[in-house]
C-alpha cells in the first residue's frame, strides 16, 4: 500500500491490497486439488517439495520493480506462495494425526504455532523497521528469510510418519475418496451431516472475520498517521505475538472438549476484536485499535489449533486429508 502509492492508480492499489489480504483465503480453494493429487503419494516428500516452491516464490519478491508490472508480479508471487502453502496445510494434518494421539495433538500444534509466530513476528518487525529507514530494504530481508525456509524444508524432509506404508496402502485401495473435481469434495457434507453443521457455523463466522484485514490496512494508511512499523504492528506483529501466550491455554481446553464446544467459546474473541476495531475507527481512538489487535491475537492463538485440528474430531485418519481439504476449500470460498 505504501510502497506503490503514487506509482499506480489509487483504486487499483486498494484492489491490490484487497487481493493480497484475500490471497490466503482464495488460495485455500486449491485444497481439494492438493488432497487429490497427493492421495497415495509419499506425504513428507510432497510437503517438502511444496515448501521449496514457497521459498522460491518468496525469494522472487526481491527483484520486483516498483512499477505497475512489479505490482502484478508481487500479486503473482504472493498468490502462488499461498496456493503452495495451502497444500502444506492440507497434508501436514494427516502427518500429525498419524504421529500424535488425540490428547497430545493440540500441544504439538501449539508448539509449532508458537515457533512459527515468533519467526513471523520477528521478520515482520524487521521489515517494518528497515522499510521506515529505506523502502528498498525488503530486497535484502526477503532473501535472508527465504534462505531460512530452505533450511527448514531440508529439516522437514527427515520427518518420519508412523504407519506410513499402511496409510499409503489404504489410500491406494480407496481412490474414490478424493477427486480433482471440486464438486466431488462436497459429497462429504452429505455423508457426514454433523461435520456439515459444524462447517456451516464456521463458514458464517469466517465471512465476517476474513473480510477484516483489507479495509483495516487501507484505513490505517489513509486515516491514521502511522509509519510502516506502526501499521505492521497492528495488522501483523501484535496479533501474531499473542499466539505463543494464548495457544497453551487454548490447547488445554481443546484437549478436554470436542471442537464444537471449543469453537462456541473461542469464536467470541473475534467478535469482540471486530467491535473494538470498528469503534476505534469511528472514534479515531488508537487505544481501541491496539486493544483490537491484542484480542484478535488471542483469537488467533485458539484458531491455529482449531483450524488445523478441528476436522479430526470427525475424520478417520485415512480421510483426514479429504476432510481438511473440504474445510480449507470452504475457507477459501
Amino acid at each position: 500500500k505504501r510502497l506503490f502509492e503514487g506509482v499506480v492508480d489509487d483504486t487499483l492499489l486498494d484492489w491490490s491490497v484487497a487481493t493480497l489480504a484475500a490471497a490466503q483465503g482464495f488460495a485455500n480453494i486449491s485444497s481439494f486439488f492438493w488432497a487429490a493429487v497427493s492421495h497415495g503419494k509419499h506425504k513428507v516428500k510432497f510437503v517438502t517439495a511444496l515448501k521449496v516452491m514457497c521459498v522460491l516464490l518468496v525469494g522472487l519478491v526481491t527483484i520486483i520493480p516498483t512499477t505497475s508490472f512489479g505490482l502484478g508480479m508481487l500479486l503473482c508471487c504472493v498468490i502462488g506462495t499461498r496456493v503452495c502453502y495451502t497444500g502444506v496445510v492440507t497434508l501436514r494434518t494427516t502427518i500429525w494425526q498419524a504421529n500424535y494421539p488425540r490428547e497430545n495433538r493440540a500441544n504439538v500444534a501449539g508448539a509449532i504455532a508458537t515457533i512459527q509466530s515468533l519467526v513471523l513476528a520477528s521478520v515482520a518487525f524487521g521489515v517494518g523497521q528497515a522499510m521506515d529507514h529505506n523502502e528498498a530494504a525488503f530486497r535484502w530481508i526477503y532473501p535472508i528469510a527465504a534462505s531460512f525456509g530452505i533450511i527448514g524444508a531440508a529439516i522437514y524432509s527427515k520427518v518420519r510418519v508412523k504407519g506410513h506404508k499402511q496409510l499409503l496402502h489404504e489410500e491406494l485401495q480407496s481412490p474414490e475418496l478424493v477427486s480433482i473435481k471440486p464438486w466431488r469434495t462436497f459429497h462429504l457434507l452429505i455423508e457426514d451431516i454433523q461435520f456439515a453443521k459444524y462447517m456451516t457455523c464456521q463458514f458464517i463466522l469466517g465471512v465476517g472475520n476474513l473480510m477484516l484485514t483489507a479495509p483495516l490496512v487501507i484505513v490505517l494508511n489513509d486515516d491514521f498517521a502511522l509509519d510502516y512499523l506502526g501499521e505492521i504492528l497492528i495488522v501483523t506483529i501484535i496479533p501474531i505475538l499473542m499466539i505463543p501466550f494464548s495457544t497453551p491455554l487454548w490447547a488445554m481446553l481443546l484437549n478436554r472438549v470436542h471442537i464444537l464446544t471449543f469453537r462456541s467459546i473461542h469464536s467470541w474473541f473475534f467478535v469482540i476484536s471486530s467491535l473494538s476495531f470498528a469503534t476505534g475507527i469511528l472514534m479515531r481512538d488508537m487505544t481501541l485499535m491496539w486493544a483490537g489487535a491484542v484480542i484478535r491475537g488471542v483469537g488467533f492463538g485458539g484458531g491455529v489449533l482449531a483450524w488445523n485440528l478441528g476436522h479430526q474430531d470427525y475424520a478417520p485418519v485415512e480421510q483426514s486429508g479429504q476432510y481438511m481439504g473440504l474445510h480449507v476449500t470452504l475457507t477459501g470460498i
